[in-house]
Parts: C-alpha cells; structure tokens; sequence
C-alpha cells in the first residue's frame, strides 16, 4: 500500500507517538483498518502488552516520520512499523531498522515461502511480511455495467472525463503509466520517466479525484465508479455489498507487499517482537483475513479460512495473475528524486 511526495512539514504537524518506554506498552505504526481492534485486545490480554496505534495514509508519510523522530533526539519512538516493500529497502539501506532476533519469532515457520528472502530483504534480516496484495482497477457494475475496462489503458479513454480515481501514490500512477507504454514498471531511465510523465498529463481531464486515505470510500459514497483500488479494500468493498468488478489490466497488476519491522530508536523492542510472533499464529492470521480482508501470506491461516474466502481471486490471485504483475523495487534515492520532480509538476497542473 503506498505515495512519494510528501512535505515533511506533515511530518513535523503530525502527532508524535506515544512513549513506548516500558515493556508493558507497545507503539504501533501502521496503515488505516490494518490491525482489528480484536486483535489488539486480545494480544494485550494474553501478554499485558498495551498496543498504542496510530496511522499513516502513504510510506512517505511513514519514512518522513521516523526520519525526523531518529535525526532531530526526539525521546519518542515507535517500536513497530509497517513499511511496503520499496520503503523497507530504503529504510534498511539508511540504518532506520535494526536487526530481527529469529530466536524469537518462532512462528516464522508459518508464512508463505515464496514471499520470505525477498530481493527488498534477503534473508528477512529486518522484516517479516505481513500482508501482500495488489492495485488495480474497480468497476462499479451497477453504474457502469456495460463498461469494456480490460487494460490500463482503458482509462485514458475521453469518455471518462471527471470520473476516475487515482490512488495518492507517486509509483502506482507511473508504473501505471509505465507499462501502457511498453516500459518496465521500475524503470530507472529518465527519458521513459517522463514519458510516463507525460502520459499521465494526458489523463488529468479524466480524474476527479486522488485518494490513498481510504480508497475505497468514493465508490461507497457513490462519487466515483470507475479508477484504482487496492485489493484488500476492493474485497472489503464486494462483502459490503457493492457490485464492484476487481480487474487486473492485461498489462499487468501492480502488486506489493508490506512488512513488520522494528525502527532502530525502537523502546520495545522484545514486545514487538511478541506482537510480530502474535500476529504470525494461524489462528490470528486467519482472524486478521476475514475480518480486514488483507491477504496474509500464512498458509496454516488459509488452511483455516472458509472456502470462499481461501478461493478469492481478489485476495488470493492466480499464479498465472501474479507472474504477470509487477512488484515495486527499490529505484534509490537518485532515481526517485526524479519520479518525484514529475509528480510535483503533474500534481501541480
């Protein structure tokens, strides 16, 4: 779940997390409707463990924080964050994580091994997954029944004029872009960046809005029909009673995946370290995919899950559908200082 641009004058106005200075309290960073308050409650009444949550709506947002918090001696800290893929990478290569101790995470054993050892962490030195998913597109069949939408590319067509919504997301909107024109989805060449850029400049009529607080609000809300969603709150959406179509684009869906980790500041170290294990149990696994719709990567948790929940294609995508997508990589800060130059044009027009 993700966007780039953020100024870090949010993170400064932001409300800093609470002090995690005794091992009876634990601080939390994380996305939006990510953890079940049942969960919560239910891992303090077994530990003694107080979980303290607040949220971020990108990574940026997240990487803005905890910079400010380890560079400027402020006393307060979280002690467990939820960084995407490309974001663990960075976090990593600037010394914000410190090393996991496996000795206590002994329900490690339970996760998905294709999603372990990954390029963004070899060896899961500093992270476990948590959740995986993809981006795509929504389609509101009840307004938009009739509707051809197979592609990314389909978007661009001028009978969507002020009607799209995009994701808030610097990468999901130029790897979008990226691949309607036949370019890796990471690519780290400029002149395919802004020609990506300029692709994108050519859908503004089509946009009415960007939303990555909670995406899957204006299509509820019955403002938009048609843009992204993410695949956790595309399913949410579907159990609420929408017709919402979830289509991966011919091209390719963008898929990601985000981690635990602890910062290096971290005061609490040992009991996020206990959360992580907690929330690798099936049966809590299990709890958290049913109740949020995440798609955690656990496969004792899936052998636990009705059928028509382990067998959904929005969570639980075909081999054939993920082999086709494309996960987002770590660019380095050089090449992202470019994507981020493009954004801030394009966002400005």
């Amino acid at each position: 779940m993700q966007s780039w641009f953020r100024p870090l004058a949010i993170a400064v106005a932001a409300t800093l997390p609470v002090m995690a200075q005794a091992q009876d309290r634990l601080s939390v960073y994380a996305w939006a409707e990510y953890l079940p308050d049942g969960v919560l409650q239910s891992f303090t009444k077994e530990t003694g463990i107080k979980v303290d949550y607040a949220t971020f709506d990108s990574n940026e947002a997240l990487y803005a924080k905890l910079k400010l918090l380890q560079t400027s001696g402020a006393s307060e800290s979280y002690d467990l964050i939820f960084p995407s893929s490309y974001m663990l990478s960075k976090m990593a290569r600037e010394g914000m994580l410190q090393p996991l101790d496996k000795s206590k995470l002994p329900n490690l054993s339970q996760l998905e091994p294709s999603l372990l050892d990954r390029e963004f962490d070899p060896g899961n030195r500093f992270s476990v997954p948590y959740a995986f998913g993809s981006t795509a597109i929504a389609v509101n069949r009840d307004d938009l029944a009739d509707a051809n939408i197979t592609a990314w590319q389909d978007l661009w067509d001028s009978q969507w004029q002020g009607q799209l919504m995009l994701t808030d997301d610097i990468r999901e909107n130029f790897q979008m872009a990226l691949l309607t024109l036949g370019h890796s989805a990471n690519s780290r060449e400029p002149e395919e960046i802004k020609a990506a850029y300029e692709k994108l400049l050519t859908l503004q009529d089509n946009v009415l809005l960007y939303n990555s607080d909670n995406p899957r609000m204006p299509y509820v809300a019955g403002e938009v029909s048609l843009g992204l969603i993410w695949s956790d709150q595309a399913y949410k959406t579907q159990q609420d009673g929408m017709n919402l179509e979830y289509v991966y684009p011919e091209e390719g869906a963008i898929f990601w995946v985000d981690s635990a980790a602890v910062p290096a500041n971290a005061k609490s170290a040992d009991a996020a370290h206990q959360f992580m294990d907690y929330l690798m149990r099936p049966d809590v696994a299990a709890m958290i995919i049913q109740e949020l719709g995440i798609a955690v990567p656990n496969q004792g948790a899936r052998a636990l899950l009705p059928t028509d929940v382990a067998d959904n294609p929005v969570l639980f995508p075909s081999s054939e559908t993920v082999a086709k997508g494309h996960f987002q990589d770590d660019l380095g800060d050089e090449v992202l200082a470019v994507y981020e130059q493009y954004w801030v044009k394009l966002r400005s027009q």
